[in-house]
C-alpha cells in the first residue's frame, strides 16, 4: 500500500467562493503545474472535503482542500552513519550546519561520505521516509547552514522563495588584505576561465554578478568580511573577492590568480597564512525565508566554525 505524508490543507475562504479547485490549489496552496500534473496521479492526491474531485469543480466557502504527497526515499544513495549537526527539524524541513570538507550530495567519484548520506542514514534511523531534496548548495569546503526540504512541495516553494530574491543567505570570510573601501558592491560578470574550466574568473562577456561585502574587523595582514549574495554564480564569493584582490584565506584553487601579480616577499607572506587553515575560510553564517507551509518567517544561524575562529585570533594577535 502507499504510503503518503500528512496532507497538506486549505480552508475556502468568502474570498474564495465559486473558484475553481484549480486556482485554488494555485494561487493559494502555490501548487505548481508540474507538481499538479504529479498529484493528481496518485491514488489520494486531491481531495474536498475528504473526497476526491476533478479540479474543474467550483468551491464554496469553508470547504478544506487538502493535497497528499506520496513518501519517497532516495533509492540512490546509499545511508552511512555521518555525523552532521541539525540546527532545526520538523515534519517539512531539515536545515544543517554543515561541517568544512563534506560534499553535500554523491557526485561522480564521490558516491559515499556524503551529507546527503548521512541524512538518509539518520531518517532510515528514525523510520522515516524522505528523499534527500537540499534546496540549495554549498561547495564541499564551505561550511554553514544549508535547507534540505521533505517533500517536492516545501522544495517548491522554498526555490520560488530563492529566485524570486525573498531568502537571506549570509556568508563571513576571512581575506587578505583589508578591503579599500571597508564596504561595497562587487558587479562583475562570472564565467568559466577558458584557461581553466573548472575554475571561474570575472569576465566582460559573462554572467551578471553582484556581491555586497562589509568589513567586520581588520587586521594587520588580513579582514574578517561579512557578504551577501545578488546573484548565485559557482564560486561567487571567491572569484569576486579575487577580482577586487582579496582572495579568501585557504583558497588554494583562487589565490593563484592573485599571487601573480605579487613579488616573492609578497606571495610567501600570502602562501604562509593559507597554510595555516586547510579550505578557503567561507561559512555560510545566516539563512531566512518563510516557512512553505505555515507561512511563518525563519532565521537560523551559524558561529564562526573552530578552524575560522582560530584564524582569525592568529590575525587579530598580530594587529
Amino acid at each position: 500500500m502507499t504510503a503518503y505524508y500528512e496532507p497538506i490543507t486549505y480552508e475556502v475562504t468568502e474570498q474564495d467562493n465559486g473558484m475553481l479547485l484549480k486556482t485554488v490549489l494555485q494561487k493559494r496552496l502555490g501548487v505548481s503545474r508540474k507538481l499538479l500534473s504529479r498529484i493528481k496521479l496518485t491514488e489520494r492526491g486531491i481531495t474536498l472535503n475528504g473526497e476526491r474531485v476533478h479540479i474543474s469543480v467550483n468551491v464554496n466557502a469553508g470547504d478544506v482542500v487538502a493535497i497528499s504527497l506520496e513518501k519517497e526515499i532516495s533509492e540512490d544513495i546509499l545511508p552511512q552513519p555521518i555525523p552532521f549537526n541539525i540546527v532545526f527539524e520538523d515534519y517539512s524541513l531539515l536545515i544543517v550546519n554543515k561541517d568544512p570538507g563534506i560534499i553535500v550530495h554523491p557526485t561522480n567519484g564521490h558516491y559515499t561520505g556524503t551529507l546527503a548520506n548521512g541524512i538518509v542514514y539518520y531518517w532510515q534511523e528514525k523510520g522515516e521516509m524522505f528523499r534527500f531534496r537540499p534546496v540549495h548548495r554549498l561547495d564541499q569546503d564551505t561550511s554553514g547552514l544549508i535547507a534540505i526540504a521533505k517533500n517536492a512541495y516545501v522544495h517548491q516553494h522554498i526555490s520560488e522563495q530563492l529566485i524570486a530574491g525573498q531568502v537571506t543567505k549570509k556568508y563571513v570570510a576571512l581575506v587578505h588584505g583589508c578591503p579599500e573601501p571597508e564596504e561595497g558592491a562587487i558587479d562583475g560578470p562570472i564565467d568559466r576561465d577558458p584557461a581553466e574550466p573548472h575554475r571561474r574568473i570575472v569576465i566582460e562577456t559573462g554572467y551578471p554578478a553582484l556581491t555586497w561585502y562589509k568589513t567586520m574587523a581588520s587586521y594587520k595582514r588580513g579582514a574578517l568580511v561579512e557578504l551577501i549574495l545578488g546573484t548565485g554564480r559557482t564560486h561567487q564569493i571567491r572569484v569576486h573577492m579575487t577580482s577586487i584582490g582579496h582572495p579568501l584565506i585557504g583558497d588554494k584553487m583562487y589565490r593563484m590568480l592573485e599571487l601573480e601579480s605579487k613579488d616573492v616577499l609578497e606571495r610567501e607572506a600570502v602562501l604562509t597564512l593559507d597554510n595555516l587553515i586547510p579550505r578557503q575560510a567561507l561559512h555560510a553564517c545566516e539563512l531566512g525565508f518563510r516557512h512553505p507551509i505555515t507561512g511563518e518567517p525563519l532565521l537560523f544561524q551559524a558561529p564562526l566554525p573552530n578552524d575560522m575562529e582560530q584564524m582569525r585570533i592568529i590575525l587579530a594577535d598580530e594587529a
